[in-house]
């Protein structure tokens, strides 16, 4: 069974775009605490503002470093890092030197990861590789470079790349991370389809595009389980004034 409150405390609901100002983040931070998304993951300019509007909620404020391109030098990043927690940080989403990791430079990736994790703590860190820029045999040695530096989640891309998440790389992921680190699904989920899809192949964190989200995308789907299931995932969705957001909270979600 997944319902509407275990959903929601899957989302980081994000704002990333370079046009986006204070009164964006601030509806931002109403809606993650109205619906009780995990978090709020903005740009670290926000900071303190997130970390001040979320302070007597339960929702954690979330700021990327070296985000979109992870080409900073590491001094920058963890600077960065270290910024954002003294400003209220909870979690830091790091972008991964991706360039450095396909050319094998393996000791600059994982002391760059690591940099960043120790600047952070105790906010946890989750490590963005860009899948789209990546073999499957270097999403598997990134994944390992980031637990090995101590990161706590993966994640398939920062949403600003070629594509973002995929079923088989979460799956990968999963498997090469194990149980215990998380992986946090990112870029081109358009629908609950897409979610599901992720969650089943082993993520524990969705970033939606929820602006994409329209009612007619969730009348009478059925989502099969798993192969061999005979449990079907049924979304019934109640259409809300399409102008509120977020509108999968109008959803009633049940596994029969």
């Amino acid at each position: 069974m997944i319902g509407k409150k275990e959903l929601a405390g899957m989302i980081d609901h994000t704002e990333l775009k370079p046009s986006s100002g204070k009164r964006k983040i601030k509806k931002l931070c109403e809606d993650a605490i109205n619906f009780g998304f995990y978090s709020v993951c903005v740009n670290s300019c926000f900071t303190t503002l997130v970390s001040d509007l979320l302070e007597n909620s339960d929702v954690e404020t979330c700021i990327v470093v070296g985000f979109p391109l992870g080409s900073n030098k590491t001094e920058i990043k963890a600077a960065e890092a270290k910024q954002a927690r003294k400003d209220g940080a909870g979690e830091i989403d790091m972008v991964i030197h991706n360039g450095l990791l396909r050319e094998g430079d393996y000791e600059y990736v994982e002391k760059d990861i690591k940099a960043v994790v120790e600047a952070s703590y105790p906010a946890h860190v989750k490590v963005i590789l860009e899948n789209c820029y990546l073999t499957d045999e270097q999403i598997v040695k990134g994944c390992k470079l980031s637990v090995a530096a101590g990161a706590k989640f993966v994640k398939t891309a920062t949403g600003f790349g070629a594509f973002g998440a995929f079923p088989q790389h979460v799956k990968l992921m999963r498997e090469t991370v194990g149980p215990d680190i998380g992986v946090k699904a990112a870029g081109g989920i358009k629908n609950f389809k897409d979610a599901w899809r992720l969650i089943q192949a082993g993520a524990n964190r969705l970033v939606l595009a929820l602006e994409f989200l329209f009612w007619k995308d969730f009348l009478n789907i059925n989502m099969q389980k798993k192969p061999g299931w005979n449990q079907k995932f049924h979304v019934i969705f109640v259409p809300p004034v399409m102008s509120q957001f977020p509108l999968y909270l109008n959803l009633f979600i049940n596994i029969t």
